[in-house]
């Protein structure tokens, strides 16, 4: 199965990619990270619609998307443990996690995703996003493999 996770917005240097990296390397699945920028100087709607078209040209085609949304459904991380294994034993070929820019998703997106999920009630910086996404896809690595990491 090959993640992908494809997000608006370039990460600079610092702890957050630091910790992203290292989640990335020690997660047993190929991940990829793919960063797409609208450049444009828009605001509002018309950004989120520019950002909202760059992130779905991205989408492999026939991959499961998940689009992180805050008013989206929140799963432990054993349900979200079950949900990757779903996708890797019986689903498509590549699970593709969608993080829109500080104004959210397009509503595009929105209708494209197979599933939108929060991280939190709480409203969190796109990029903090990342570094919690990555390490919940390697929580549920650990989860499915029997690994000690999760403790619940």
């Amino acid at each position: 199965m090959q993640v992908t996770i494809i997000a608006v917005g370039r990460i600079k240097q610092g702890p957050e990619k630091q910790q992203i990296e290292n989640y990335l390397k020690r997660c047993p699945w190929p991940i990829t990270v793919i960063e797409v920028e609208e450049k444009r100087p828009t605001k509002g709607a018309e950004r989120i619609s520019r950002e909202g078209k760059l992130l779905l040209k991205a989408i492999p085609d026939g991959a499961y998307t998940i689009a992180l949304d805050e008013r989206g459904k929140g799963l432990r991380s054993t349900e979200f443990s079950r949900l990757i294994q779903t996708c890797r034993d019986s689903g498509p070929s590549n699970l593709v996690f969608l993080i829109g820019g500080a104004d959210g998703h397009d509503q595009k997106v929105k209708a494209r995703a197979d599933r939108l999920l929060s991280l939190s009630h709480m409203t969190w910086p796109h990029m903090m996003v990342r570094a919690m996404l990555t390490e919940q896809l390697y929580r549920a690595s650990c989860i499915l493999s029997r690994h000690p990491y999760h403790k619940d």
